[in-house]
């Protein structure tokens, strides 16, 4: 028989995993949320009778204790069921966030439980999909041993594929997501707007860039970022990204703190692939420097 667990945070993360991990056979024992109103309402669509918005009166009998509020409460949460003795012997004691390290469960550890956090790389868009969302994609693990153990095999079961990581690193896998996720976002719109600029209208962008956007996704996949690298940088055509910065700067200049700002990353990348001569790299470096 696997573990019993409880969900304290009652949004669509914690809804879903509560419903999934029922599916795949864990003994869902309650649920609590600061609303009652939202506990009763996840209570209602996994079929559970025990809800409450106090989390220690729910918490106490449960081997696995998932802590799924917003962030900014977590610790606090964590702080109050310990102070109310909420957490048994050997229960083990998680949270979803990306940001934040197991570290600060550790208030949980004076009722002896284990701390770690397991965080599934995806967006939850409904807490009434059919679907599994967990399935296929990445849960990032880190935390106490037996913390780590438990969630890998709750990763395991809900389909995700668990990757471990440093617990002192936490912020900076988090941060990896951002850049992978929203910046790409912000990127794309920075090419969105110059190629507006070029006379292209805004509702064809994507069409006109979206083979390029893909191709190069593909080409990363398939031989990793240093020798996916294409373009007058990796060429060193210093002479074409002053023309880009001449033009962004005369027609777009609020755009080109950014564009300047990517050159010199990728400078450094088209250096680590020994694609550019030291004379080259200082060149572009000083064409990109914010005063160049």
């Amino acid at each position: 028989m696997k573990p019993s667990f409880v969900i304290v945070g009652c949004g669509k993360v914690g809804t879903i995993l509560a419903k999934q991990m029922k599916s795949s056979g864990y003994q869902l024992i309650g649920l609590a949320s600061k609303s009652l109103a939202s506990a009763q309402k996840a209570a209602e669509e996994t079929k559970t009778k025990l809800f409450s918005d106090i989390p220690w009166e729910v918490t106490i009998s449960a081997d696995i204790v998932f802590i799924t509020t917003p962030d900014g409460i977590i610790q606090e949460t964590s702080r109050k069921i310990t102070e109310n003795k909420g957490f048994k012997q050997n229960a083990v004691v998680l949270h979803c966030s990306g940001a934040l390290p197991s570290t600060i469960l550790a208030p949980a550890k004076t009722c002896g439980a284990s701390i770690g956090s397991m965080h599934p790389l995806q967006s939850f868009a409904s807490s009434e999909s059919g679907t599994n969302p967990f399935k296929g994609i990445i849960a990032a693990i880190e935390g106490e041993e037996n913390a780590i153990h438990i969630a890998r095999q709750i990763a395991e079961d809900l389909g995700s594929i668990s990757l471990t990581i440093k617990t002192d690193a936490k912020t900076l896998y988090h941060a990896a997501a951002v850049v992978a996720s929203n910046y790409l976002v912000a990127l794309q719109d920075l090419a969105f707007k110059l190629l507006q600029i070029s006379g292209i209208p805004e509702k064809s962008a994507f069409q006109v860039l979206g083979p390029l956007i893909k191709g190069t996704l593909s080409n990363i996949e398939k031989v990793g970022t240093v020798k996916a690298l294409t373009g007058p940088i990796v060429r060193g055509d210093a002479e074409t990204v002053k023309k880009h910065v001449d033009e962004i700067g005369s027609m777009a200049p609020d755009l080109l703190t950014l564009y300047r700002t990517l050159g010199r990353h990728t400078v450094n990348i088209a250096e680590s692939g020994g694609n550019l001569s030291r004379e080259k790299v200082q060149l572009l470096l000083q064409i990109l420097a914010e005063n160049g």
